[in-house]
């Protein structure tokens, strides 16, 4: 069954412009409903908390309280019901992003991406999925975790051979089809593993799923991942 209701979404950015053209690339979309606009990290937060937007599109760079510190206090570890939040950014490999999505983000955006990303991206992280690109977010990963002293493997997983298969494909950026298709197991099999990966490990979304694999050393860090091309 589809869903019901728009799917409701904060845009937060510094520059009107910004925010306006993806207001009205949302707004075009029948499934999609931008209900605010947030011009700082403060507002972001506050406008997040109040509302509750399936999907709030933060940027990272904005004066005062910047995306970064803001997806934390809505996204974090600490964070009690966290909200999905998806960091804009201008560049794919930013030190920044990867802070933020250390901070909670289900995944990134870039600025440029087009109108026909944009929905999609919005769509995919409410559905738990990768956004906009799975490769960007591997090529990120692989970037800023190959000088990161990590062990080959954190000894005794507490998790199955299969979803050892699972992890090992969300980090190289398979889709849940994919990985559906890849393991011939079905789709809601694949999300079974993957809410049991993050109960067992304490991550909250796939991303960080994927942060996990990357820094205990499960994918190899020299050349691209084989899904790549």
């Amino acid at each position: 069954m589809g869903r019901q209701t728009p799917i409701r979404v904060l845009v937060a950015d510094d520059q009107a412009l910004v925010r306006t053209g993806l207001r009205l690339i949302l707004d075009a979309e029948p499934d999609i409903e931008v209900i605010s606009e947030a011009a700082d990290g403060a507002a972001a937060v506050r406008l997040a908390r109040l509302l509750r937007p399936d999907v709030t599109l933060m940027d990272i760079r904005m004066p005062g309280l910047d995306g970064v510190r803001a997806t934390e206090l809505l996204a974090g570890p600490q964070v009690t019901d966290p909200l999905r939040v998806v960091v804009v950014t201008t560049y794919d490999v930013d030190e920044q992003v990867y802070a933020a999505l250390l901070a909670g983000a289900c995944g990134f955006l870039l600025k440029d991406a087009g109108a026909r990303w944009l929905p999609e991206a919005v769509r995919a992280a409410v559905d738990g999925e990768a956004v906009v690109s799975p490769s960007v977010t591997v090529r990120l990963l692989r970037h800023f975790t190959r000088s990161a002293a990590a062990p080959a493997g954190p000894p005794g997983l507490p998790v199955t051979t299969r979803e050892l298969d699972v992890v090992l494909a969300v980090a190289r950026g398979r889709t849940n089809a994919e990985i559906a298709g890849d393991l011939h197991i079905s789709l809601s099999t694949v999300k079974t593993h993957l809410a049991s990966l993050q109960g067992k490990l304490a991550l909250r979304n796939r991303t960080e799923i994927a942060i996990w694999a990357w820094r205990h050393g499960l994918v190899g860090r020299d050349g691209p991942p084989p899904s790549l091309h």
